[in-house]
């Protein structure tokens, strides 16, 4: 067997890899790594996510071992998600991007204005 490389295009990282670039992932696991969420809910607090992807996120997430789906036994059924501890270590590995993100959000929002004007990073250097 040889070792993992990333860049070559049909090793397995990159799938582990695709899972952790999907944004709607990344939104589900900061959210179930508060609390378990049922399936409307997390719908509702994730602005723009469609019922299909976000069903098919959570299944995707659920084959690579990273949320838990429960179903109770209620009319109807209710089913839970909450992050599995897997899940919990890739969660703390992609919550600094996310921390990241929200302290960077005026310099790439600065760049892109000099980008877009014409401004090359030289010139504003």
């Amino acid at each position: 067997m040889h070792a993992p490389n990333v860049f070559n295009g049909k090793c397995s990282t990159r799938i582990v890899l695709d899972r952790i670039g999907d944004k709607w992932a990344v939104l589900i696991l900061i959210l179930l790594c508060r609390e378990p969420l049922r399936f409307n809910e997390l719908r509702r607090r994730i602005d723009g996510i469609s019922q299909k992807m976000l069903s098919q996120t959570l299944k995707s997430l659920e084959r690579d071992g990273l949320v838990a789906r429960t179903a109770f036994p209620t009319v109807p059924v209710t089913v839970e998600y909450r992050i599995t501890p897997l899940g919990m270590t890739l969660h703390q590995a992609v919550d600094g991007l996310r921390v990241w993100a929200e302290s960077h959000l005026a310099d790439v929002a600065a760049a892109q204005r000099r980008y877009d004007s014409g401004e090359t990073l030289a010139s504003a250097a």
